[in-house]
């Protein structure tokens, strides 16, 4: 890992070309199943259940959930990802989507255009985010918040450090990627979550498998509604 990246650069400095040759194999393929005991199949499913023609992705990856997932097209598809690598790699894997790309932090302001979304995915994103899971998620949130249909669904998944049993080879994973800056969740936790969404969805559900948090949340509180200008 190169010597003075911020905190932000060191979480996606990993995500580069070479490696994300392997990401599906090694994410989708063995860690989920054999680490974190939770199977891609689920996640899927939580796509399925979610996934609308007004999409917006965050946190891309190689954008093989969505490409499962998505309805036919015409519809509209936004890629958001901090990292230049990822956003290339599922902009070329959901071509026939035609996806608009946007290079941003989600921790920081959104410059979006264009109508609300339906639905945004935020997929294993959290738990590589610095800081408390309680300040991640609200400024997360809340910068997504503004980008959201009053009845749209904010959804998706997270591996969680507290207040889940960790199987042997999931704590010594977990413990390297938190020491190398790749993860960020020693202290994330399922009531940190959960408050997080009951302040800003009127409804909003979470599942726990194995070391993962699944989440959706479903209609914007008023006051949400009423701050986003």
């Amino acid at each position: 890992m190169k010597a003075g990246l911020s905190e932000v650069e060191r979480a996606h400095a990993i995500y580069t070309r070479r490696n994300l040759a392997l990401y599906d194999w090694w994410v989708f393929g063995f860690s989920n199943r054999r680490v974190w005991r939770c199977e891609t199949e689920r996640v899927l499913g939580l796509y399925r259940d979610h996934i609308t023609p007004n999409h917006l992705e965050v946190g891309v990856g190689t954008g093989t959930l969505p490409a499962e997932t998505l309805p036919p097209p015409p519809l509209r598809l936004v890629l958001l990802d901090i990292n230049r690598n990822c956003l290339d790699r599922a902009a070329k894997r959901l071509a026939a989507f035609q996806p608009e790309r946007i290079e941003g932090n989600a921790l920081e302001p959104l410059a979006l255009t264009g109508p609300r979304f339906d639905s945004i995915a935020l997929n294993y994103v959290l738990h590589c985010l610095p800081g408390r899971l309680e300040d991640k998620a609200v400024a997360v949130f809340d910068h997504l918040v503004p980008h959201l249909q009053d009845e749209g669904t904010l959804f998706g998944s997270t591996i969680l450090g507290k207040d889940i049993q960790r199987p042997p080879l999931a704590r010594t994973l977990m413990a390297l990627y938190n020491w190398r800056g790749i993860f960020s969740n020693r202290e994330d936790s399922l009531g940190g979550l959960m408050e997080a969404l009951s302040q800003r969805f009127r409804t909003f559900n979470v599942e726990v498998q194995g070391c993962v948090v699944m989440f959706w949340g479903k209609g914007l509180r008023e006051a949400c509604r009423n701050n986003r200008g």
